[in-house]
């Protein structure tokens, strides 16, 4: 990776999407667009999330994931077979999880021979930006968190074992593509239903022989800006210190920094990508926001060790919004870079 300033600013992974998106994701819903359409409008769209983040001074980017067209695994269950949607039991009332699709295994789970498409997003992002880049990839249980195992599976951790193989081989072929960098995004979905242990085994799995930095983000889910799981880490430790990540990005600008004390427990030599601007509020962060939410992770974290970033990713959010806050988040970390430098 190319050399990256003290305290490096980057970004989860999606980008708050332009209007003109959603009006061609209703055209092709409709099919009103072509192979050349759909080609053109994504590779319009991740140009546009490159830019935004190069112009608001980001030092890791991504392509957005603006090519994920239902949200950040929904897309990929329309490719994967072996598995059927189950209806949703509420339809009516304001939009919850419990309205989310889920899906039952009918049989083993496959995945076309040519993948997920991740390394495909990879290479149009490395040839269409000279900044550093970040490859990112659901983890096995985020795949699995919404399929129901049925007669062919014993649980839902059996099924993200499966995926863990699937995921294994796109990795691979994201470091044979030149990524350098490759996140994993996984559910905290609760201690008690998945220890700290078990997430790291199956980040593991996941992982196995894959030669590149490796960071683990654990989300509490951002859909429509809304968390979906009790807002804890304490509980998944010591044991995903298990997980052979070289960086942890934690989310802690929207719980006003709590829990930030636990990397001093137990950040050990580790990496910490700390969320310090809060993606589900409206609120305008400006740079000395940012720089005040990085000098309070800076009690609990060397300098040389912290990276920051929005607590997850923009998906669920306007453009505008994102662009000010991605602008905040590079402002702020400026902010403190020149006073531990001592040039402010």
């Amino acid at each position: 990776m190319a050399t990256l300033p003290l305290i490096p600013t980057s970004v989860i992974g999606s980008h708050g999407k332009p209007g003109w998106w959603f009006l061609a994701n209703k055209a092709y819903e409709a099919g009103e667009l072509g192979p050349a359409d759909v080609q053109e409008w994504l590779d319009d769209a991740a140009d546009t999330a490159i830019r935004d983040m190069e112009r608001a001074g980001i030092d890791i980017i991504t392509d957005g994931e603006v090519r994920r067209l239902d949200g950040y695994v929904d897309s990929y269950y329309r490719i994967i077979k072996g598995i059927r949607p189950i209806e949703s039991p509420r339809k009516l009332g304001p939009w919850g999880y419990d309205q989310q699709t889920r899906y039952l295994a009918v049989e083993r789970i496959r995945v076309p021979d040519t993948g997920l498409g991740i390394v495909d997003e990879f290479k149009y992002l490395r040839a269409h930006t000279t900044k550093p880049v970040k490859a990112t990839c659901a983890g096995p249980l985020t795949f699995a968190s919404r399929i129901l195992p049925g007669d062919v599976y014993r649980s839902v951790v059996d099924i993200a074992e499966e995926f863990a193989g699937v995921i294994n081989q796109e990795l691979k072929g994201l470091v044979a593509a030149g990524a350098d960098f490759i996140q994993i995004d996984e559910p905290a979905r609760g201690a008690d239903r998945v220890s700290g242990k078990e997430m790291a085994r199956l980040y593991n799995l996941a992982t196995e022989g894959v030669n590149a930095k490796l960071g683990y983000h654990i989300c509490f889910g951002n859909r429509f800006g809304r968390g979906r799981f009790q807002r804890l880490y304490a509980p998944y430790f010591p044991g995903l210190l298990e997980a052979r990540a070289d960086q942890f990005a934690l989310e802690f600008a929207s719980r006003q920094l709590a829990e930030v004390d636990l990397w001093a427990r137990y950040g050990e030599s580790r990496e910490l990508c700390a969320g310090v601007v809060d993606v589900k509020s409206f609120y305008p962060e400006t740079p000395e926001d940012v720089a005040n939410n990085i000098r309070a992770v800076l009690a609990h974290v060397r300098p040389e060790q912290l990276y920051v970033s929005p607590d997850c990713g923009f998906g669920w959010s306007p453009r505008y919004m994102c662009n000010g806050k991605l602008r905040a988040l590079a402002g702020g970390a400026q902010i403190v870079r020149s006073e531990l430098a001592g040039t402010r």
